[in-house]
């Protein structure tokens, strides 16, 4: 019983979760409106897992439905906004919204996250209150890039090494 709670814990500590649930909250002066969020909102193990998937699902539907309205760019972008921003959140399933935020706001993926967000807003921009197909898949693309760019903040030496591909791929002289 205790090897499979330890592996239990070692798998949280994998994806992130906190192994310790019942630790203790800061005072309430140091209490932010994450901790609040967190304090609210305590999930089980089971809770969490559940909540990941259902909403990494619902994600990746939008994200593959969009492909079918793809010749109307509103609509493909709308639905392939609303897939990435339910994808996205599902992490804060497993992590928690507070580390989540912290984690987008770190040093080595703020200027990622920003352009991600900034780009997610330009696309329903776009989408919406403009109504241009042209731009509405200009934004696309640059969301689809900026999305790309921060998944690859999470993967050690991912961004460096497609820096390098890219540079040498490109790095010709004619």
């Amino acid at each position: 019983m205790g090897t499979m709670r330890g592996a239990l814990e070692r798998a949280k500590m994998l994806v992130g979760m906190e192994v310790d649930e019942e630790s203790g909250l800061p005072p309430p002066e140091e209490q932010s409106f994450f901790d609040d969020i967190n304090r609210n909102c305590t999930l089980n193990t089971t809770q969490r897992l559940y909540g990941f998937a259902i909403c990494l699902a619902a994600g990746l539907t939008c994200t593959f439905l969009s492909m079918i309205v793809f010749f109307n760019p509103v609509k493909f972008g709308v639905t392939f906004t609303l897939g990435n921003l339910m994808a996205l959140g599902s992490t804060a399933f497993l992590i928690g919204p507070k580390r989540q935020f912290d984690m987008m706001l770190d040093s080595v993926r703020i200027y990622a996250t920003a352009i991600y967000i900034a780009s997610i807003i330009i696309a329903l921009f776009c989408a919406l209150y403009v109504h241009s197909k042209l731009l509405t898949l200009l934004a696309i693309i640059l969301e689809f890039g900026a999305l790309v760019w921060y998944s690859l903040s999470y993967i050690p030496f991912a961004r460096s090494i497609v820096s390098k591909v890219m540079t040498s791929c490109f790095d010709t002289d004619f």
